[in-house]
């Protein structure tokens, strides 16, 4: 595989398993946001944060656009983590795995800036990756919107055609596959589409690929 590739990765349920415990803790902090901020029961604070989330990637996105939320405030108050080296759930060998890999590797995110540095340190990998590209990096224009990967690419002054996309979420690597990136989804269980070059169990099968 060519050195000058560039390695882009998501990182929750990607480079570790955020369904555990902090995806449920992130969604029980928005829904009460919104029930604060909105004055709506938790019935409905629920439905808007799953209808946000589907239409636009990310919840943040319909609050901004719908109700003109400040992301600031909105990223502070759902993502406080007195906890979290307790939540985060490490994979051996992860460090291994990406120090295998050969070329620049980088994170893509649609979390805030702080979390994802703080779960990069506790994984023991940020020394590895060059840099960082949150949801404030891309103007709050979330994944899977093409803004904010032009964005990114931009920034870090990328070729899409260099790049390598790894992530658990479908809209955004065909997203990626539209820029001309190849594409790895992280998925134990689903078929893999067209725009998809390779379906791994978990990131540490990433080492194992040949010719991307």
């Amino acid at each position: 595989m060519p050195h000058d590739r560039v390695w882009i990765f998501d990182l929750d349920d990607t480079l570790h398993n955020a369904s555990a415990h902090i995806f449920p803790h992130i969604n029980r902090a928005m829904t009460q946001y919104l029930m604060t901020h909105l004055d709506v029961n938790e019935e409905s604070a629920n439905r808007l944060r799953m209808e946000y989330w589907q239409r636009y990637g990310a919840t943040l996105h319909g609050l901004m656009r719908h109700h003109g939320t400040d992301p600031h405030h909105f990223l502070h108050h759902t993502h406080q983590f007195p906890q979290l080296a307790q939540m985060v759930v490490r994979s051996r060998g992860l460090r291994t795995t990406l120090q295998r890999l050969q070329g620049e590797k980088v994170v893509y995110t649609n979390a805030p800036m702080a979390y994802a540095e703080q779960v990069l340190r506790l994984l023991n990998i940020r020394d590895l990756f060059t840099g960082v590209f949150s949801i404030e990096s891309s103007r709050f224009q979330p994944k899977p919107a093409m803004s904010g990967f032009v964005l990114m690419l931009n920034k870090m002054k990328l070729q899409a055609s260099r790049c390598i996309m790894v992530e658990d979420n479908l809209p955004a690597l065909k997203t990626a596959k539209r820029l001309g990136m190849k594409t790895v989804y992280i998925n134990p269980r689903n078929k893999r589409p067209s725009y998809v070059d390779a379906r791994l169990v978990s990131v540490l099968g990433l080492a194992a690929i040949k010719n991307l």
